[in-house]
């Protein structure tokens, strides 16, 4: 049996044991990362605001957008807000005493440059103020089974990064079987990152509730999940919570935690 065959065989049992598991009873917070500690059954807007890093990624957005954003951020106590590069120093300032963290998005959106290019993106967008790192996988090198390619490109990220920032693994959940979900978790947790997430919000899908029970089963309890593209009501933001999720990924945090419904994403 080669490598690709012993992986897809190991993948597909992960796979057929976790799709007979039916709820997730706990999840535990990974070091570095700040979630209240409520009964699923009493969650409450205030709650989930904590669990929210607001996000504002797409391309044209503008500075008075990004202020509004980190307004928005500090007023309703979100985590954090969640931004391209070019925008971390404004944030940075802007948010400066809030406790509102800034996250910065590195090989974005498709995750298609070299480990060395994310890495030196990194260090820029920590020198400009990122507390938090949210980077795309090499979607591609997964699917080829280029596995030491997947983690290597990790790895570059999680070396700018040091101890001090955390890392988030974006690998884009709505490219991927059930099997590859798995499978990169491993990796993203192998390579040391902080959290795994679900997408960019730029593909053709987003969180949905069976992906982060799956990718909360194989990091397991300790490692963080970050559900993003797909919460636009607070009812999907508390099941996502449920389901194993301790970050979420959305540009409609406000409406969410006001109990209305977002139209469109990042």
């Amino acid at each position: 049996m080669d490598e690709k065959e012993l992986i897809d065989k190991i993948t597909k049992e992960i796979v057929e044991k976790l799709n007979g598991t039916k709820s997730i009873s706990s999840v535990a917070v990974p070091v570095n990362t700040v979630v209240p500690e409520v009964s699923n059954s009493v969650l409450i807007p205030s709650d989930v605001a904590q669990y929210i890093d607001h996000t504002l990624l797409k391309p044209e957005a503008t500075a008075p957008e990004i202020d509004t954003l980190c307004s928005e951020a500090g007023e309703n106590k979100f985590y954090s807000v969640c931004v391209n590069t070019t925008w971390v120093s404004r944030c940075a300032k802007n948010l400066r005493g809030t406790g509102v963290k800034v996250c910065a998005v590195v090989g974005f959106p498709l995750g298609a440059m070299t480990g060395r290019a994310k890495g030196f993106e990194t260090r820029h967008a920590i020198e400009e103020g990122a507390n938090e790192i949210d980077m795309v996988m090499n979607i591609g090198a997964l699917k080829s089974r280029d596995l030491k390619l997947v983690e290597d490109d990790i790895r570059w990220v999680r070396r700018a990064c040091g101890q001090r920032v955390i890392l988030k693994v974006i690998i884009e959940t709505a490219l991927l079987t059930d099997e590859e979900i798995v499978l990169a978790s491993e990796i993203v947790k192998k390579a040391e990152a902080d959290f795994v997430k679900t997408s960019t919000g730029f593909s053709t899908g987003g969180a949905t509730v069976q992906h982060i029970a799956l990718m909360r089963r194989t990091v397991g309890p300790k490692m963080g999940v970050k559900a993003a593209g797909g919460v636009r009501t607070f009812d999907d933001a508390v099941a996502m919570i449920n389901a194993g999720a301790t970050r979420l990924g959305t540009s409609g945090g406000v409406k969410i935690i006001k109990g209305e419904t977002i139209e469109s994403g990042y």
